[in-house]
């Protein structure tokens, strides 16, 4: 179906690329305008199928898509200028990319423009009581009962914002792509209610919370389950009346924008290909001398395994210059013995996530190429154009080039190799993902999901952006804690600014339910050990199994490896950095707390040396107190009142202390 998508949720004065899906480069596509609001005097280029939408005005706009298959709708909620969230902003919609991700005609470049009181779905928007924090953060949930879908909305306030929680005001929007009767739909607040009768096979709810900017937008999706015969399930109540919270109907209900349930608790792996296994001098490829690792990688305790780019390339060694997206590279093996790789990981267990780049491809590309310096090749519309001649890049990149998504051809080709590679993986790594139309991510997203719900995407986004989890990526690159953790290791900040990163999520709005990839080091930064310090290292360690988020070891960090993309130094592996990595693995595979559904939370405590940072994680099955020492020499930590087991769960040892407990570099000792 070549329907454009989910609503959207914007401001004025921001920008949005919109296309059909799956799209037939040689069929005809028109946009119009069905309906807008008053103030508004916006008209679309009818004849071009991948339209820029600049709003002129708040409110609701209902806009038409005419395809092959039909005429498709598309509801769109603008709010004033005065509420777009401060330096929030969406990845590129390709066009003129400029210097930066977040410039030029290269996607929604949230600029700030205040624009007049709000209109659309009555909600009274405009009437919300205004903080004087930042966004707001919304998650949404449904039950059916007594055959109606409620959805109801648990909006929360930013944790800067004096905002009470009762003024926040919420928008639902219904997704035009379901078969839903509109005259069914009831709201009530932060409540949503429409019959069963009302809805075809799906009713998928968005909303959004509004405070003094809007928050990233949530959904939920209810699903008739159907009987072999195309039937309805009828399914037995329960003692309140109600099967499962379902109702006398049996539906599902499900909240796309949760991260998969296995990649909430893996801990996570780079392998720089062309480095990782290069010593072995038998195997006849990579991929051959990267499976013989696999029983390494399972006896350190690795769950899921990302592989930087193995596409053929322009024989950069870290293979982001990309020939053919279609073929694997010859210096590597064969796709079959990349697929046969693949396997093997599962064999032990492990997920594998393909590395995948949307934004570019090489110039070494023959369809560049051809492209180049000669306008009537029949690939010079696929790429962005400087004035000078030179194709669009980012950071004076001098052997990539950048696709431009406005060209259908260039879509379909993209998604074709997106086809190709889901089905052989766990999930995408995306590359430069703020380069790439956001729709665009949300196409793919839907796409890969359709045909694996456990599918992961990991966005690659310096810095992160809170929107990206609206119907896009699951999770996300913790770029703050990196930085945050570099800092403190080079002694330029003090550790608790640690603390301040884990609340940043939050305060620039991510939802709750997002997952972040916590990660010290990779194939592009100086190896941590070398800029920090090997006490340093062993303290960033515990940071990352101890912190909320999933870990990410960059092969060789557990061996004390010093080359950023060297062959590993195999014979010269430090026994007591891989033991320690080992151990932290363990542990937070042992201890829910330290996992995804552990909560976090500061406490009070003292310490003698600013190199030290103590906090607890929280879980129904036992809370646990975290330290993580930065210095070369052991401090004591008093956490006060604070009823703590002194053994240390990493060390199996009392660590207790005069006024505190001991701590050498990490430490986790359970509350009493």
């Amino acid at each position: 179906m070549h329907h454009p998508g989910p609503p959207q949720f914007m401001a004025v004065g921001e920008s949005v690329q919109l296309a059909p899906r799956d799209p037939e480069p040689d069929a005809d596509y028109a946009w119009r305008v069905r309906s807008a609001p008053v103030a508004s005097s916006l008209e679309l280029v009818d004849d071009e199928a991948v339209v820029q939408f600049d709003p002129d005005a708040a409110g609701t706009y209902v806009l038409e898509l005419d395809a092959p298959d039909g005429t498709h709708t598309l509801t769109i909620r603008v709010f004033p200028g005065s509420y777009l969230p401060a330096g929030s902003v969406r990845s590129g919609a390709s066009g003129m990319s400029g210097m930066s991700g977040y410039s030029g005609q290269s996607g929604s470049a949230r600029p700030t423009q205040v624009s007049g009181g709000a209109s659309g779905s009555g909600s009274g928007a405009g009437e919300a009581q205004r903080g004087e924090g930042g966004r707001p953060r919304i998650r949404l949930d449904a039950t059916v009962e007594d055959d109606v879908v409620v959805v109801r909305a648990d909006p929360q306030p930013n944790p800067n914002s004096e905002t009470d929680r009762d003024d926040l005001v919420v928008e639902f929007v219904v997704d035009d792509r379901d078969e839903v009767d509109e005259t069914a739909v009831e709201t009530d607040g932060w409540e949503l209610r429409v019959p069963l009768s009302a809805i075809g096979d799906r009713l998928r709810v968005h909303a959004a919370a509004i405070d003094e900017t809007y928050s990233v937008p949530d959904t939920v999706a209810v699903e008739r389950d159907a009987l072999t015969d195309g039937g309805v399930a009828e399914a037995e109540p329960d003692a309140t009346g109600h099967t499962d919270g379902s109702g006398s109907e049996a539906a599902s209900v499900s909240r796309p924008n949760d991260p998969p349930k296995w990649a909430q608790e893996v801990t996570l792996y780079e392998i720089y290909v062309r480095g990782y296994a290069s010593d072995d001098d038998e195997a006849d490829n990579t991929f051959e001398a990267l499976e013989k690792r696999l029983d390494y990688l399972e006896s350190l305790g690795v769950d899921c395994l990302w592989l930087t780019p193995v596409l053929q390339n322009d024989h950069a060694p870290h293979g982001y210059n990309i020939v053919d997206f279609y073929s694997i590279a010859e210096d590597l093996g064969t796709r079959e013995d990349y697929e046969q790789f693949v396997e093997a990981a599962h064999d032990h267990g492990m997920k594998v996530l393909f590395d995948l780049v949307l934004n570019h491809s090489a110039r070494d590309h023959p369809f560049f190429e051809d492209a180049y310096k000669n306008p009537d090749s029949d690939y010079y519309d696929w790429y962005e154009w400087q004035d000078n001649g030179e194709p669009g890049t980012y950071f004076d990149w001098e052997f990539i080039a950048n696709f431009d998504h406005r060209n259908l051809d260039v879509r379909r080709y993209l998604l074709d190799a997106v086809d190709m590679w889901a089905d052989v993986v766990d999930g995408f790594r995306c590359d430069m993902a703020w380069a790439v139309p956001d729709t665009f991510w949300q196409e793919i997203r839907d796409r890969v999901k359709a045909k694996d719900p456990e599918f992961l995407l990991l966005d690659e986004t310096i810095p992160y952006i809170a929107d990206f989890h609206e119907g896009m990526f699951d999770m996300h690159f913790d770029t703050t804690l990196y930085f945050t953790l570099r800092q403190v290791g080079r002694g330029d900040e003090p550790a608790e600014r640690i603390l301040d990163a884990i609340d940043q999520r939050s305060e620039v709005g991510f939802p709750d339910h997002a997952a972040f990839m916590l990660y010290l080091e990779n194939h592009d930064e100086t190896r941590y050990i070398v800029e920090c310090g090997e006490s340093e290292a062993m303290a960033a360690a515990g940071a990352l199994f101890t912190l909320p988020g999933v870990p990410m070891v960059y092969g060789g960090q557990e061996i004390g490896q010093r080359g950023r993309r060297d062959a590993l130094a195999w014979k010269h592996a430090r026994d007591d950095i891989r033991d320690h990595y080992e151990r932290l693995i363990e542990v937070r595979d042992e201890t829910p707390a330290l996992r995804y559904d552990g909560s976090f939370r500061r406490i009070d405590y003292e310490a003698d040396s600013d190199r030290v940072v103590a906090f607890v994680r929280d879980h129904d099955e036992g809370s646990y107190l975290c330290a993580l020492n930065f210095g070369d020499d052991p401090v004591t930590v008093d956490v006060g009142d604070l009823a703590v087991d002194a053994t240390d769960i990493v060390s199996n040892e009392s660590i207790a202390a005069e006024g505190g407990v001991r701590v050498d570099d990490v430490a986790i000792c359970p509350l009493a």
